[in-house]
């Protein structure tokens, strides 16, 4: 299945690129529990991921993908010195096996977790860690992006292992991640993103997302 000539990795790190400077934020403004999906954008790359929030009591989000690739985003000012830790919680509820996710065909994951470091002007220096729920690595192995190479990293959070239909709690250090995934902590990151995409194999992947919060610790 043919993608655009921007990847819909780099094309996500572009529109949060784009966005107007976001205020500074409380920990409290992502939560799916507590505002619905208010602020949330979707960016759409192949197709159309469906997004809809089912338990606003508990902030679940479902995500849904038929062969499509589309993400969540909302551009969210955090400082990392200040709330270095975020927190989120996922399930897989049908997975895919995608081949080699270290190639632009096997880019493919049934929920991903994205945070952006903006480069200001200079977009090629925009910095992207991609916490993924992988069909192939282990937990904590980490990958160049096939399609966005070393500005955007992958990281296995969860992996084959974990079982579907189980709520799994994670909790990372987003500034000691920068620093071992780039070798630099950037102070501060711009946004945030949820995205299940299935667009590279044609298959269908479900998700649910709940809350995601920043902390600190």
């Amino acid at each position: 299945m043919k993608r655009s000539s921007l990847s819909g990795l780099a094309a996500l790190l572009f529109a949060l690129q784009l966005q107007a400077q976001a205020p500074a934020t409380g920990m409290e403004e992502s939560r799916f529990s507590r505002q619905g999906l208010q602020g949330w954008k979707q960016k759409l790359f192949q197709g159309e991921t469906r997004y809809r929030l089912i338990d606003a009591a508990s902030g679940e989000v479902e995500a849904v993908s038929e062969g499509s690739a589309s993400a969540l985003y909302r551009p969210m000012k955090v400082d990392l010195g200040r709330t270095p830790w975020l927190h989120w919680r996922w399930q897989k509820r049908q997975p895919i096996k995608p081949g080699d996710e270290n190639r632009k065909q096997g880019d493919d994951f049934v929920a991903r977790v994205y945070v952006v470091k903006k480069g200001g002007l200079l977009f090629w220096k925009t910095l992207a860690i991609n916490y993924v729920w992988s069909a192939e690595h282990r937990k904590g192995e980490a990958w160049d992006n096939p399609f966005a190479g070393r500005n955007a990293r992958m990281l296995s959070v969860r992996d084959a292992t974990d079982p579907a239909g189980q709520w799994f709690e994670e909790k990372r250090n987003v500034a000691e991640d920068f620093q071992r995934l780039f070798g630099q902590s950037p102070g501060r990151i711009d946004g945030i993103a949820i995205m299940t995409d299935s667009d590279n194999n044609g298959l269908r992947a479900e998700a649910l997302y709940g809350d995601l919060w920043f902390s600190a610790d």
